[in-house]
């Protein structure tokens, strides 16, 4: 069985603040930057050593479902896989409230059960955690799991540069774990998509030159 390099976990926000006209924004942005051919390139195997990758959309507590469950990538097939896997996915009920603790905790507790050399979570939101603990308090249930975490930032115009800059800032004081850590920001999902292409090429890329060190 080839090694796994890296396991990438990916966890969406589709809380109350998310309508339904940015929920397939979202879903399908995140599928048209997994089968660009750059962000194709640099998840394929490297030296026979694979990427695993697992996608879930959190709301409130009680809301979290995981929509492609860990996959070992292999190939450009199984990207093309998760990306219409998520095109045909509908939406289901949430609870408008953002428990953005919660969704980092269950993207911990899947990445602890991989076997990859490194370990990444992405968490997208529009705004901060309104139920449930502390996103920061919840890195103190996982001190064995040495993963890096990301945020990509929904910010909108029309919610001005302050409260734009408040969640960046927000994003890096409670989500963001790990010394390379990077909060990338999208300019409303519109923006999504290129906007998880660059996080991606960004993340693995990084990879890509720590394994050469």
């Amino acid at each position: 069985m080839a090694e796994c390099r890296h396991a990438l976990a990916v966890g969406l926000d589709v809380s109350g603040s998310v309508d339904q006209v940015e929920y397939r924004q979202q879903l399908d942005g995140l599928a048209y930057a997994l089968t660009r051919p750059d962000v194709m390139a640099v998840l394929s195997p490297l030296g026979g050593r694979q990427t695993e990758i697992m996608v879930y959309e959190w709301a409130a507590q009680q809301d979290i479902r995981v929509l492609t469950d860990w996959r070992t990538i292999t190939s450009a097939h199984d990207l093309t896989h998760i990306a219409d896997h998520l095109r045909a996915t509908a939406r289901t009920l949430s609870s408008p409230e953002t428990a953005l603790g919660e969704a980092l905790d269950y993207g911990l507790a899947a990445l602890s059960t991989r076997r990859c050399d490194r370990l990444t979570l992405d968490l997208s939101a529009d705004g901060p955690s309104n139920e449930g603990p502390r996103p920061r308090d919840i890195y103190k249930r996982y001190p064995y799991v040495d993963a890096t975490v990301n945020g990509l930032a929904v910010v909108s115009p029309e919610n001005g540069a302050v409260r734009n800059g408040d969640l960046l800032a927000y994003f890096r004081a409670e989500v963001l774990n790990g010394p390379n850590a990077f909060v990338e920001q999208a300019q409303g999902y519109d923006g999504y998509a290129r906007a998880m292409q660059r996080k991606l090429l960004r993340e693995m890329r990084a990879l890509e030159v720590a394994a050469r060190q």
